[in-house]
């Protein structure tokens, strides 16, 4: 196979929520810096969630976090702007919660940016709940930022397993070429994984690097035909654990992508264990790309 048709889910605009924590500066000045290298429009959403609380909040204290928000929103689009002049930067205040508030405004072909932590969130906590629900439910691309910005390290590193993953690489790619990058492609394989399923050891070892390796082959090859001017590179890390080489390899990129499942039935965890694993480990900004 050397084409594919890629799905245009990250053409519409960058959506990111701010509460005004310190938490979710960095994720506005990420979403600011992506919709200008994009020249797409960005929107800031501030969810208050005083639907959630029903008639269990003071009409006054309503009245009050009402009031205060615009101001909120207001000033993180001036800060958006102040850096980006050329940013088409709008905002919202939803009364509704902060997952429904920014798959709504994402539509479907937006880009959500989240902070990694809130002002709900403890210090313990490596990723906050409104991230997590917001990654497991979106069927857009979703990034999570945490901490200050750092500098730019030239690369864009995407996770690949199989040729699922090409709308993954479609937006790293996309990426690396708005951010002047290099893109990496990285196949982390596991023999404990492989151990794990009960296959015959040697030969179905050798044949399942084989077949990464072709995976990896082919879509490099669609990669570099459909983007020319972009530096690619592949390679294929083996070891104990796939989720730590991903998060290895974010320690020297200034984005991670990784494509998720989204599970069909109820019970179990609602991303798979190494999306969740670099959610809450990674050292760069995460992208999370539903696949299929």
């Amino acid at each position: 196979m050397d084409t594919h048709t890629f799905s245009n889910r990250a053409d519409g605009p960058v959506v990111v929520g701010t509460d005004g924590s310190a938490g979710a500066a960095p994720a506005v000045m990420w979403a600011a810096e992506e919709a200008s290298a994009r020249s797409r429009p960005l929107h800031i959403v501030h969810a208050t969630d005083v639907h959630g609380w029903g008639g269990g909040m003071n009409a006054d204290v309503i009245r009050l976090i009402l009031d205060a928000a615009p101001d909120l929103v207001e000033k993180a689009a001036e800060q958006a702007t102040g850096r980006f002049p050329e940013l088409r930067a709008t905002t919202t205040v939803s009364q509704d919660s902060a997952t429904a508030s920014l798959l709504q405004a994402a539509g479907n072909d937006g880009t959500v940016v989240v902070g990694s932590r809130g002002l709900g969130g403890f210090s313990a906590l490596l990723l906050g709940s409104v991230g997590l629900s917001v990654v497991a439910h979106a069927q857009v691309p979703v990034v999570v930022v945490r901490n200050a910005e750092r500098p730019s390290t030239g690369v864009v590193v995407v996770g690949v397993q199989d040729e699922a993953d090409h709308d993954a690489v479609r937006f790293a790619a996309q990426t690396a070429g708005h951010r002047k990058a290099s893109l990496r492609l990285l196949s982390a394989w596991s023999f404990v994984q492989y151990v794990e399923s009960m296959a015959p050891m040697v030969q179905a070892v050798w044949e399942a690097a084989e077949a990464e390796a072709s995976v990896s082959t082919r879509i490099i090859g669609s990669v570099r035909k459909e983007f020319p001017d972009l530096s690619v590179t592949a390679d294929v890390a083996r070891g104990a654990s796939p989720a730590g080489a991903l998060v290895e390899a974010s320690s020297h990129a200034d984005l991670l992508v990784v494509g998720t499942h989204k599970p069909t039935h109820p019970l179990g965890t609602a991303l798979g264990r190494v999306t969740h694993a670099v959610l809450h480990h990674a050292h760069c900004p995460v992208a999370v790309i539903p696949r299929g």
